[in-house]
């Protein structure tokens, strides 16, 4: 991986070559930043750069015996840590660790540095679980960086969303960063830092990355999907500067589609106060799983503000796309200033029930009469 394959971010590549090439790499830095921004793909270049042993052209050389071993994310100074789930059947002891999925970590990695939670809990034998960092994950990184380093340079640990970390497993890496082994290099890439410790947050390097312009998504687009123009432009619009949404639109089988579904049936029978198969539907929607409900109400979330933004016809304000605003145009005079706000709560709430761990019938299912209220006023 090469920071040339990173989209954008000029300014905080450059500051990551700066530290390195001046022998300033701070032990424990934090990225931050939007969604789909690179954060990731920063982090596997800045790892990559580390562990070069032959830069050239402000890069990783891509040539070396280390940049070979890091094609494949099999360099032995390179540790991963990331969110995972205990599979069912497993025994009671069984405590899952970051190496135990280590082989479908490297199929998603290998399909490119830009992916979502949501994809790689595709990868998982996810059975309506929430995935999480263990305790178990942070004694294994102990271990790992108790040792010498095989090549002699760095030793990288690249944790993935930190925030998922439970308490002891925060307090074990918190341990780490306060003594760090010699030569290893913390690299955090957090989605929700808000969620960290006060005190981890404090022992790192905080950088902040920008969300990505529609230019920059544009030209990717163009550069490397071969988008003809008009499309991209449509689609970098829409993404609002996160890649991955961009590959998302691309993407006939998104599970947007599936969600839109979700949503013009929801809006459908609560219009009509089809109460029976109303329950039918959050049966339906009470069986994909708590990380996709979740997401999907954070979907609908968004498709009510586009819809309410859509009354005051001004095309740039939104982001919708073609089957999006198909709907819009007969549904959007349902969203206004009585009830979006409501609306809008209600979701809300919703999301955080099922964060929780909330029957999901019962959450869904009181959404859907809730809505039925709603949607007349």
């Amino acid at each position: 991986m090469r920071f040339s394959e990173v989209i954008g971010q000029e300014k905080v590549k450059a500051r990551l070559r700066q530290m390195a090439d001046d022998g300033r790499v701070p032990h424990a830095m934090l990225f931050c930043g939007p969604y789909g921004c690179g954060k990731m793909a920063t982090a596997l270049a800045f790892a990559s750069y580390l562990l070069c042993s032959s830069h050239s052209d402000d890069d990783s050389c891509g040539q070396c015996k280390q940049c070979a071993m890091l094609r494949k994310w099999e360099h032995p100074d390179l540790h991963f840590t990331f969110p995972v789930i205990k599979p069912k059947n497993t025994p009671a002891d069984y405590k899952p660790v970051s190496d135990d999925f280590i082989r479908e970590w490297h199929q998603m990695l290998g399909k490119g540095p830009y992916f979502t939670l949501q994809q790689w809990m595709e990868y998982l034998p996810v059975e309506n679980q929430q995935s999480l960092i263990t305790v178990a994950e942070s004694d294994a990184l102990t271990r790992k960086l108790s040792l010498s380093s095989s090549q002699g340079g760095y030793k990288v640990a690249l944790i993935w969303l930190p925030e998922k970390m439970n308490l002891q497993a925060a307090n074990k890496i918190l341990k780490l960063l306060e003594e760090p082994p010699r030569q290893t290099v913390f690299i955090m890439v957090s989605e929700q830092p808000e969620q960290l410790l006060d005190t981890i947050v404090s022992r790192t390097q905080r950088i902040d990355f920008q969300r990505l312009n529609e230019d920059e998504i544009f030209h990717a687009l163009v550069d490397r999907r071969a988008i003809d123009e008009e499309q991209a432009r449509r689609v970098a619009h829409i993404a609002t500067g996160d890649w991955s949404k961009a590959l998302e639109e691309l993407d006939a089988g998104s599970e947007n589609r599936q969600f839109l579904d979700f949503f013009i049936m929801l809006m459908r029978l609560a219009y009509t106060r089809n109460v029976k198969e109303l329950k039918r539907w959050s049966e339906n929607v009470a069986a994909i799983g708590r990380e996709r409900q979740r997401r999907m109400l954070t979907y609908f979330l968004r498709l009510i503000r586009e819809n309410f933004m859509y009354n005051f016809h001004q095309p740039q304000l939104n982001y919708m796309t073609v089957e999006e605003e198909n709907f819009a145009r007969n549904f959007a005079r349902f969203v206004n200033e009585r009830n979006v706000i409501a609306i809008s709560d209600r979701l809300q709430l919703a999301i955080r029930d099922i964060g929780q761990n909330a029957n999901a019938k019962i959450v869904f299912f009181d959404l859907a009469l809730q809505t039925i209220i709603d949607i007349k006023k």
